[in-house]
């Protein structure tokens, strides 16, 4: 029997939903506890430093009535750092941010912010945050990440999300899959998300040295058509089939 793959649930778009109109709804809050419901292994939210989408409230509300766990990404500055101080995610995950991207764009260069990240890093650790670090599937980043003491890290899958050819998407397979492989010869838990989809998902979910698949957008989409939970129970159930993965 192949081991689980874990399913972490963004729930951002919910709330950028919500601020497009400036209302209450609809609640990023009942939206944790759906998914949760359905089966997400945990919950991931970026409160961004402009606040999109996510606000402290959710942040705050959602910390509290989790029955899972939170996974808060977050950018690696002060304001944050401080914000994730009072907080206090039992998983916490530093990406990149800018102001004028849509999305966010890339991987953390641990590489050439190493000192910056590593106090970053130590500062959340002593709390006892497990920290990751959402990276592109390089080598050298991985590395660097080895050598700072993230025990996790997260791989960027938005080229491969991106490949407008088959061939592109499978040159970008193999470099996660290799990625994949080194970091777990180094000791660290990996995990992967970005643009994954339920076209797409499968490839990545199988494999095997992936722990967990964090997944926001396409199952929030879905979510308009079908519900929350249905939503989410389709993503996990085709995580799992990659995986030939029978419970018990």
């Amino acid at each position: 029997m192949n081991k689980a793959i874990f399913l972490g649930v963004n729930i951002d778009h919910i709330a950028t939903v919500r601020q497009a109109r400036g209302t209450r709804y609809p609640d990023p809050v009942q939206a944790a506890i759906d998914a949760e419901e359905a089966g997400a292994d945990g919950i991931t939210l970026h409160m961004r430093e402009d606040l999109r989408h996510i606000q402290a409230r959710d942040v705050r509300l959602i910390k509290n009535v989790l029955q899972t766990r939170m996974n808060l990404e977050l950018a690696v500055t002060d304001a944050m750092l401080e914000f994730a101080e009072e907080i206090l995610p039992e998983h916490s995950c530093f990406v990149p941010e800018k102001r004028a991207e849509i999305t966010t764009e890339g991987g953390l260069d641990v590489l050439g912010q190493f000192e910056v990240v590593e106090r970053a890093v130590k500062r959340l650790q002593q709390f006892g945050s497990e920290v990751s670090l959402f990276i592109d599937p390089e080598i050298e980043q991985i590395d660097a990440a080895v050598e700072l003491g993230a025990p996790v890290i997260e791989l960027h899958t938005g080229c491969y999300a991106d490949a407008t050819s088959s061939a592109t998407q499978e040159r970008e397979l193999e470099r996660i899959k290799i990625a994949a492989k080194h970091a777990a010869s180094r000791g660290l838990i990996v995990n992967a998300g970005h643009g994954l989809n339920y076209h797409n998902v499968k490839p990545i979910a199988a494999i095997g040295e992936l722990h967990e698949l964090n997944i926001g957008h396409a199952i929030i989409a879905r979510a308009l058509f079908c519900g929350l939970k249905d939503a989410v129970r389709h993503m996990r159930q085709l995580m799992l089939e990659a995986r030939n993965y029978v419970n018990g």
